[in-house]
């Protein structure tokens, strides 16, 4: 512990020191970047059970050298994350399980209070023009990925709903979570007049929960994308045709599926999991007399082999958004929308029917991680105000059900590690209703280079928690993080 705490006073020692000066960097055309995250969390459980209730700390540190010429470039990142004062007591046998995040941290990191590690973020070359100059380009080693921003559009609306709505339901980077994840692999792009098509062929880095981040897992992901501005004189938008491939082949007896068979069926089923996703989005949005009005739709359908089961699964998401032209000095947001990923209706058949999320960021989605894309029917409102340019609030409520009583309730986000399967399920025992969410959230820009977030949520449990923790139903959140960049 002592040897990878002194590599991350190092790492912190070497972002935080002088940076070249500015001749230099001209003259070598390399820079460099920094990013640093502060982040207390405060976790109180469904339930008043023993360790329900804790506090720890996550840093993470990042620092980067990258040179872009006009037909190349390389990027070079190492990350070192820490986590501190991790709850040694947020972990209860099934199906209670890990009490919240505190509890993942703990488990996937060797049952250690204190953790850090310094890791190999990104290490890839690219050869073509930077993205969206036109023309093809290619990446080869070690890069980030996020499914869904392979065009970002310059409207600042469609550009939101991209960034926040649409992006990494699939495959993503787990941004949010301490370690992340990056990708090995290929990553090819093509432009033209606004146009895109994305070829992917990665496997995923070992990361989000726990701190060693080096390694790749046996789990291999090819990707394709197709998309296309949709644009008249009033309507303003863009829609992509996407297909992806998720091979899991990890054979490690402790890789245990996440569905609603028997534990022993489970246990002995040690086939690999290889699913087919096809989907599409569209997004559009319209300048009117009372406002901006947008429309996001998006759906996939999935099938292949869950182990020895065959897979069928479905998703799609629907969502409105109005921006009022009435109140310039808050201009507020009002969005609702519906989310609804198919479950497994009968343990006992040869099908697995429960949407597979592959490898998600499920925090933009469940901003309180309580619950993930999987056998969920979502139905939510919230309200963005942003009183200038520096500060934005957003309130939400969440109706949250099963989608199926005889499937589980899922919490994850994909493969992590080697041993660790990434979803975990809870029994419904034929009950659909989870909770009501309640969130709110303030970004503040205090600087160009400073940003504080503050995150509160409070979710009343329905019946599917109340069975599982009978000693109380209220579930609390909230955390402060404090980022640097430059």
């Amino acid at each position: 512990m002592r040897a990878r705490l002194s590599l991350l006073v190092a790492a912190l020692a070497l972002g935080v020191g002088r940076p070249a000066t500015l001749a230099a960097q001209q003259a070598s055309g390399i820079t460099s970047s920094l990013h640093l995250r502060l982040r207390p969390e405060l976790w109180d459980w469904f339930g008043d059970v023993a360790g329900d209730r804790y506090a720890f700390v996550g840093v993470q540190a990042r620092g980067a050298l990258l040179q872009q010429r006009p037909r190349w470039s390389w990027r070079v990142e190492l990350q070192a994350p820490a986590l501190l004062a991790l709850p040694d007591d947020a972990v209860l046998p099934p199906p209670q399980g890990q009490l919240g995040l505190g509890g993942s941290y703990f488990a996937a990191n060797d049952g250690a209070i204190d953790a850090a590690s310094l890791v190999l973020r990104q290490a890839f070359v690219r050869i073509g023009r930077p993205p969206r100059q036109g023309g093809a380009a290619a990446r080869l080693g070690r890069f980030e990925f996020n499914d869904g921003l392979e065009v970002v559009p310059t409207d600042a609306t469609l550009a939101w709903l991209k960034r926040e709505r649409i992006s990494q339901r699939l495959i993503g980077v787990f941004g949010f979570s301490h370690v992340g994840r990056t990708f090995d692999g290929a990553h090819g792009t093509y432009d033209w007049g606004g146009r895109n098509a994305t070829l992917l062929a990665v496997r995923p880095t070992q990361g989000a929960f726990d701190v060693d981040g080096w390694p790749d897992l046996d789990v291999g992901i090819g990707y394709g994308a197709f998309t296309i501005p949709m644009r008249t004189p009033r309507l303003t938008g863009d829609a992509r045709l996407f297909a992806a491939y998720y091979r899991d082949g990890r054979d490690d007896p402790s890789v245990v599926k996440a569905d609603n068979r028997p534990q022993a069926l489970r246990a002995a089923d040690r086939d690999a999991i290889a699913i087919s996703t096809l989907g599409a989005h569209w997004i559009e949005s319209v300048h009117t007399g009372i406002g901006e009005i947008d429309v996001l739709l998006w759906g996939a359908a999935q099938l292949g082999e869950w182990g020895t089961q065959s897979h069928r699964g479905v998703a799609w998401a629907t969502e409105l958004g109005w921006q009022p032209d009435s109140v310039p000095r808050l201009r507020p947001w009002l969005r609702a929308g519906w989310y609804r990923a198919s479950g497994d209706g009968d343990p006992t058949d040869d099908r697995h029917g429960t949407f597979f999320s592959m490898v998600p960021t499920p925090r933009l989605y469940a901003r309180f991680p309580f619950y993930t894309l999987m056998n969920l029917d979502d139905v939510f409102g919230s309200l963005i105000l942003r009183p200038g340019t520096q500060v934005t609030t957003r309130v939400e409520a969440h109706h949250l059900r099963l989608a199926d009583g005889d499937d589980l309730w899922y919490v994850g986000g994909g493969p992590f590690e080697r041993t660790s399967f990434g979803y975990v399920g809870r029994p419904a025992e034929g009950r659909r209703q989870l909770a009501a969410l309640f969130d709110a959230s303030v970004d503040w820009r205090v600087t160009s280079r400073w940003t504080l977030v503050a995150y509160g949520a409070i979710a009343t449990g329905g019946i599917v928690v109340r069975q599982l923790y009978p000693s109380g139903t209220r579930g609390r959140y909230a955390y402060l993080e404090a980022q640097f960049s430059r």
